[in-house]
C-alpha cells in the first residue's frame, strides 16, 4: 500500500540517463525550491506507460506552471529508459530504480506482474517544498492511470 499524506517523503538518489551521461536524480535537491510529482509506473516499452508518459509529457507546461518538477521512476535501466523516451519522445524525468528500494520504501513495490518478477505498481505522489506527501495514489491495476485533474488541484492548493 502505498505511503499516505502527511508522511515525510523517502529521500532518493536513482539514476537516469541525460544527453550528458549517467545523472544522479535526488528527491531532497528540490526541496525548499519547488514541489515534485512522482510517478511510479511498471514497466518502459508497455502500451499503458507510454500513455502516460507521452501524456504527462504533452502537459508538462501544466506542472511547471504549478511550480512542480516531474519524475517518473520505473524499476528499468537507465539506459532502457532513455531508449524508450528517445523512441516515444518523453521529455521528463526518468529516473531508475533498477534495484526497487525507491519502489518498496514508497510502499508501491508488487512481488509479481505476470510472471515477470516484482515492478512498481502505478502510482502517483504530490511532494511538497518540504518533503511531506500531499497526494498518494496507487491506482487499482497497472492498467489504470492517476487522476491527473486531482494531482493538479493538490499542486494549485500548494501555490
Amino acid at each position: 500500500m502505498a505511503i499516505p499524506v502527511g508522511t515525510q517523503a523517502p529521500d532518493f538518489t536513482l539514476k537516469s540517463k541525460q544527453a550528458t551521461g549517467i545523472v544522479d536524480v535526488k528527491l531532497s535537491s528540490h526541496f525548499g525550491k519547488k514541489n515534485t510529482v512522482l510517478l511510479f509506473f511498471p514497466l518502459a516499452f508497455t502500451g499503458v506507460c507510454t500513455q502516460e508518459m507521452c501524456d504527462v509529457t504533452a502537459g508538462l507546461n501544466a506542472y511547471t506552471g504549478l511550480g512542480a518538477e516531474v519524475i517518473a521512476v520505473s524499476v528499468d535501466s537507465p539506459f532502457a529508459q532513455e531508449a524508450w523516451a528517445h523512441k516515444e519522445k518523453i521529455t521528463l524525468t526518468l529516473a531508475s530504480d533498477l534495484n526497487k528500494t525507491t519502489a518498496q520504501a514508497y510502499g508501491t513495490l508488487l512481488p509479481d506482474l505476470m510472471g515477470l518478477g516484482s515492478v512498481s505498481a502505478r502510482a502517483a505522489f504530490v511532494i511538497d517544498k518540504g518533503g511531506v506527501v500531499r497526494y498518494s495514489e496507487q491506482t487499482p491495476t497497472p492498467k489504470d492511470l492517476p487522476n491527473f485533474n486531482a494531482i493538479k488541484a493538490t499542486l494549485a492548493k500548494l501555490q
